[in-house]
């Protein structure tokens, strides 16, 4: 992808499995948690969709309830397959919503986030890595995950440059709402 500004009317949110039974072994992770609402605050006011991941819910529990509270029209996908892409209908449901440009948050970020993001790219999709929302239950398998995207193509970022990306423009209604998110 060539460097460009990440446009909100391009963008779908996906977030991977950030679930009540895998997030107290994530490393620091309340700060993914606290970028990734802020994340999905910054979709709503841009009316960004979001496709949320649950990875063997039976096992792993349902998506974080902050996470569900502030996203009521996220549309959720159940998977077992670590690449959510290699999951019956995930690739049709993401095409359903015409947007190329795919913002990725979540964990494992050297499992379910690494093998979803590969095979995005492999499918065509502009991937933003937002590194301050995943994570890894090792820091060190984050970190190697991130390389390998860096290197593979995705455009690696952090919560508060796409959401001004997305913004665009200071002194609007919009920005006096996404104001807050920031602060």
């Amino acid at each position: 992808m060539a460097l460009t500004n990440i446009q909100a009317k391009d963008s779908l949110l996906l977030i991977i499995d950030i679930q009540e039974r895998l997030s107290p072994l994530i490393s620091d992770f309340q700060s993914l948690l606290k970028n990734t609402l802020k994340l999905a605050q910054a979709s709503c006011v841009h009316d960004i969709p979001t496709l949320i991941s649950e990875q063997y819910v039976q096992g792993l529990g349902e998506t974080d309830n902050k996470i569900k509270s502030v996203l009521p029209r996220a549309t959720y996908f159940s998977k077992v397959h670590f690449s959510a892409c290699e999951e019956a209908g995930f690739l049709d449901k993401l095409i359903s919503f015409n947007k190329k440009t795919i913002v990725v948050v979540g964990t494992e970020a050297h499992v379910c986030v690494l093998q979803t993001c590969i095979d995005l790219l492999k499918n065509g999709f502009e991937v933003v890595l937002v590194t301050d929302a995943i994570g890894s239950r090792n820091a060190e398998h984050k970190s190697i995950a991130i390389e390998q995207l860096k290197h593979g193509g995705a455009v690696i970022s952090c919560a508060e440059i796409i959401i001004f990306q997305w913004t665009k423009t200071a002194a609007t209604p919009t920005f006096k709402k996404i104001l807050p998110i920031i602060k």
